[in-house]
């Protein structure tokens, strides 16, 4: 049984994001894998105050939820991060949350301490959902959470996006995004 644990960093209930990550969700909780969902909007999260103490230690000084975030992560073979796209980029509550992995990162890099990898492996997902037209968006999402999962050691990752999506619910109109939702929450976790 695989761990898997997934951010939902919409700040609006049952939105897009909301329903993607439930439709990805689904193929996981069928198959009896351990999920673990942190619902960002909700939590009590400070942002970095890059104040360098995770430096020497890894560990963040900040005490607040994080705290079950970083567990978790520790504890995961595979990641979603559902987010989505606000001016071109990652919502706040998923920015917060990434930028206060500052500490994984000081762990993996500075003082070369990497996650163990487990017996299935380190894979993420990133679902992104916008109102633009353009790719640009989407691209810069991407690009923030590739930093993010090679900081906390997640090799490799796949990114499902969808663009021209932005009313509540409207997702539910697109022809094809719940199924290929579906669809990679399945191949996440295929052996």
């Amino acid at each position: 049984m695989m761990r898997v644990v997934a951010f939902l960093g919409s700040p609006r209930v049952g939105g897009n994001s909301d329903l993607l990550l439930g439709e990805a969700l689904r193929p996981i909780y069928e198959d009896g894998h351990d999920v673990v969902l942190f619902r960002l909007n909700s939590m009590n999260i400070r942002p970095c105050q890059n104040c360098r103490g995770c430096e020497q230690t890894g560990i963040c000084v900040i005490k607040d939820e994080m705290e079950m975030i970083y567990r978790a992560i520790r504890a995961s073979d595979r990641i979603i991060v559902a987010s989505p796209i606000f001016f071109f980029g990652l919502s706040a509550q998923v920015k917060t949350m990434i930028d206060r992995c500052q500490a994984l990162w000081c762990e993996r890099y500075l003082l070369k301490k990497s996650i163990p990898s487990g017996e299935y492996g380190r894979k993420g997902m990133l679902i992104l959902v916008g109102g633009m037209k353009k790719e640009i968006g989407i691209q810069c999402g991407d690009a923030t959470a590739k930093a993010f999962f090679r900081s906390i050691s997640f090799p490799e990752h796949e990114t499902l996006s969808f663009i021209g999506v932005d009313h509540k619910g409207a997702i539910l109109n697109h022809p094809t995004a719940l199924k290929e939702a579906y669809d990679a929450g399945r191949k996440l976790v295929a052996k």
